[in-house]
Order: C-alpha cells, then sequence, then structure tokens
C-alpha cells in the first residue's frame, strides 16, 4: 500500500509558522504530512507547482446563497462553483434571502434538503434571530447551526424583520445558556430613520446609510456584550468610526471578533457613478480616507476576517437608482484575487490574506480543521499563482448573473486548482453539508 493518496510539492507552502517549500501528503482526505518539499513519499499521485503558491481553501463565512425560495438569485450549484473556482472551499450559509428563513430547525431541514447533492464545496448554516423565535434558538444550534444572526435595522426582506434592543437583550440571555454566537447586522434603526432618504444618486445614498448608525449601533452591541459575557461579531464592517469602540472593548476582554468585506477594502466611494448601483450593499462603500482606517484595523488585528458577504439578485432588482436597487455585491469568485492585489500593493505579505480569509473565519465558527495546512486538517488545498494578473470578465464568473463592481478591473492573482478534501475539484458536486458538531 502506498502511503499517501496524493502528494503537492511547491516552493510556496503557507503554513500557519509561514511560507516556506514543503511537500503536503494527503491520506483519506486529510493533510498527514507536511515536510520537506524534496522528500521521498511514497503516494499514488505527485503533483509539483514549482512556485505557485499553494495555499489552505478560504473559509467564507458570508455567503447569501438564496436557495430554496429565491434560487433565481443564485442557488447551490452556481454560488459554490463559483466559489471553488475562487479558492473557497468553506462557505457558511447566511439565514435569509431563502424562503423559508432559517429561524427554526425545521427550516433548517428544508434548506439542508434543498442544497443536498448540489454543493462544490462544503457548507455550513447560520441560523437566524428574529422576533418571535426565541424558543426555536436552541433547536436550531442542536441541530447543527453554527451561530444566530440578526438585524438592528430593517434587513431588506419582510420576513427576516430586525430586533429591537429589547429583543437583542432577550437573545443574548437566551445564548448565554448553550454558549451561542451571536453574529449583528450593525446599524442603528433610529440613526437610519433620522437620516434624509436615499435619493437616486450615490451621495444621497450614502447619506442615508452615516457612519453614525454604524457607531451607534456598535456600541451598544459592546456595551451588552460587556455586561452578560456572551460571544458577539460584527458583520461587514464598513465605517472605520467603530474601531476605536472595537479595540477598547476588546482589551477590556470583551469576546467580541469583527468582519469587514473586500468592497470596503478595494474600492471608494469617490469612485462610484451614479447609476452604477452594481457598487451598492448595505451598509455603504465609504471614502478613501475611511478605507485607509479599515487596512489600519486589519493589520492591526482590530477586525479579524474578510469575508465577501456575496449578496446577489437578479439584475432587474439592480435596476434604477441608488434608493431603489438590491443592496448586495457580487463577489465569492474574485474575494482572493481582489483583497491580494489590495493588501500587496500596502506591503502585506500572502500570509495576511490566509489569516483573514481563511484560518480566522474557520476560528470564529470552530472549524479548526479548516483554513490552514497543517497535519490533521482537511486537504482543501488551493494553487494559487500570487504574481498573474488578468481582467475581470463577467461572462467568465460561476456565478449565476455575471453583474460585478469589479467588472473590467485588473486584478493580481490566479485560482489555478482547487483541491476538496483531497480531490481535485471539477466542478461537480463534492461538498459535504457542516454540523456545528463536526467543530473541533
Amino acid at each position: 500500500m502506498t502511503d499517501f493518496d496524493l502528494v503537492v510539492r511547491s516552493d510556496r507552502v503557507l503554513t500557519p509558522d509561514g511560507e516556506r517549500p514543503a511537500a503536503v501528503g494527503v491520506r483519506d482526505g486529510r493533510i498527514a504530512a507536511v515536510t520537506a518539499r524534496g522528500a521521498a513519499l511514497d503516494t499514488r499521485r505527485d503533483e509539483d507547482l514549482g512556485d505557485v503558491a499553494l495555499l489552505p481553501g478560504l473559509v467564507d463565512t458570508h455567503v447569501h446563497v438564496n436557495e430554496p425560495g429565491r434560487t433565481e438569485w443564485e442557488g447551490f450549484a452556481t454560488a459554490t462553483a463559483a466559489a471553488a473556482a475562487g479558492g473557497v472551499t468553506t462557505l457558511i450559509d447566511m439565514p435569509l434571502n431563502s424562503l423559508p428563513s432559517t429561524v427554526s430547525a425545521e427550516a433548517l431541514a428544508v434548506k439542508r434538503a434543498a442544497a443536498a447533492g448540489r454543493c462544490v464545496i462544503d457548507v455550513g448554516f447560520w441560523g437566524g434571530a428574529i422576533p418571535g423565535n426565541l424558543a426555536d434558538l436552541r433547536d436550531l444550534h442542536e441541530a447543527g447551526v453554527f451561530g444566530f444572526k440578526c438585524f438592528l435595522s430593517p434587513s431588506g426582506v419582510d420576513e427576516f424583520p430586525p430586533l429591537d434592543w429589547d429583543e437583542l437583550d432577550e437573545v443574548l440571555a437566551e445564548l448565554s445558556a448553550f454558549d451561542g454566537l451571536l453574529i449583528v447586522h450593525a446599524e442603528d434603526a433610529d440613526e437610519l430613520a433620522a437620516a434624509p432618504p436615499a435619493g437616486p444618486s450615490y451621495r444621497e445614498f450614502l447619506a442615508s446609510r452615516p457612519d453614525a448608525a454604524e457607531g451607534r449601533a456598535v456600541d451598544g452591541l459592546l456595551a451588552r456584550a460587556a455586561a452578560t459575557g456572551n460571544r458577539v461579531h460584527v458583520l461587514h464592517l464598513s465605517s472605520a468610526t467603530a474601531l476605536g469602540a472595537l479595540a477598547a472593548a476588546r482589551a477590556d476582554g470583551v469576546r467580541v471578533t469583527a468582519e469587514t468585506c473586500p468592497h470596503y477594502l478595494t474600492l471608494a466611494a469617490e469612485s462610484i457613478a451614479d447609476g452604477a448601483t452594481e457598487f451598492k450593499c448595505c451598509p455603504p462603500i465609504r471614502g478613501a480616507a475611511n478605507r485607509d482606517r479599515l487596512w489600519e484595523g486589519l493589520a492591526g488585528g482590530v477586525i479579524d476576517c474578510v469575508v465577501s458577504d456575496h449578496s446577489p439578485s437578479t439584475p432587474d432588482l439592480k435596476h434604477g437608482g441608488f434608493g431603489e436597487a438590491w443592496g448586495g455585491i457580487s463577489s465569492l469568485q474574485l474575494g482572493l484575487p481582489a483583497v491580494w492585489t489590495a493588501a500587496a500593493d500596502r506591503g502585506h505579505p500572502l500570509a495576511d490574506v490566509v489569516r483573514w480569509m481563511a484560518s480566522a473565519p474557520a476560528d470564529l465558527v470552530g472549524l479548526r480543521h479548516k483554513g490552514r495546512i497543517a497535519v490533521g486538517a482537511d486537504a482543501d488545498l488551493v494553487a494559487f499563482a500570487d504574481g498573474e494578473e488578468f481582467t475581470v470578465e463577467p461572462a467568465e464568473l460561476r456565478h449565476r448573473h455575471p453583474l460585478t463592481p469589479y467588472a473590467g478591473a485588473r486584478l493580481r492573482g490566479v485560482v489555478r486548482r482547487t483541491w476538496l478534501r483531497g480531490r481535485e475539484s471539477d466542478g461537480e458536486p463534492a461538498g459535504r453539508l457542516l454540523h456545528r458538531k463536526e467543530s473541533r
């Protein structure tokens, strides 16, 4: 018998201890050895990438697949194919905008049935916390969700309403009984209501989602987390004004983490034309100076993760002005090259990007066997030509709809190959549906 099913060699393997030449041996879908590049290893297949970097598969914990119910917006088959093409080997699906929303164990079962046999990569699920489903949260936790998402302002779909602060307190009390993770869309409803209405221009839209809405929501969330000891996570941070409060809370021992997204790190309000609604998302893309501060927060460890918030819709919902167009950006396939392009320009090594987009999101949801090239981890691997450039052609994307703010952009870094548990991805369904109890 051979010792390994697969060996992948590279001059540049991104391990938790840094980048180095190595050979990675795979057995039964797991990494069984990380050893010298030229080591003599008995294997069925021996792949040599040369100087193409070998990365762990990315983990994207913020994806709206929208199936069932709004499968015409995306769907498991197309979303996971796009993910694999972009070097993502694990995603965690949001509880909206599917129908039904994942707000009960019964709804989770419906979603898992819709996903079964359709996923190119591994997929897990978030549950939802909305008014009236407090009694469902423990059942969802036992059924395998990785945590619970809530909004503090309208979500954009009527079936997933926001929590007010009193309801949030009740949810935190319930989650404290089993140490559940609460992930929060942190924009304060009162601040949004006091802002001017969104008009057709980007300037008017940006004014309708002010920094103060994020700042006030984050402050309120941190105060409650400090008082209760609950685990909380701030989703898609767009405003750098919240960084100081996050840093102070963390220094005080508050159990808080935060994420941002490729579009907040790579795009800027000053460059968004009126009518370019492919750039619309909530919270919004802000100015270049704010973007620079987000990079500082990421470099300083105040922001933990970079995830896509892939939130597609049918193209017709993006028509019209910024006031009425759907707020969501499609970027699942492009997150790695988009972030690497900007990170490299700012002097960050590839190891930083791997931490932000692979190991840190895996740690957030407790998937310690994901997002790292280490013995015992799943053999989820990506061959990434980080010096190669390409121009984004929307028609070449695997998303259901070829609509992206990156159309025509020149990006650095090409995903050459992706392996899921040691099997090279060919676009066919090979993914597993993950359960929280698999966390280790």
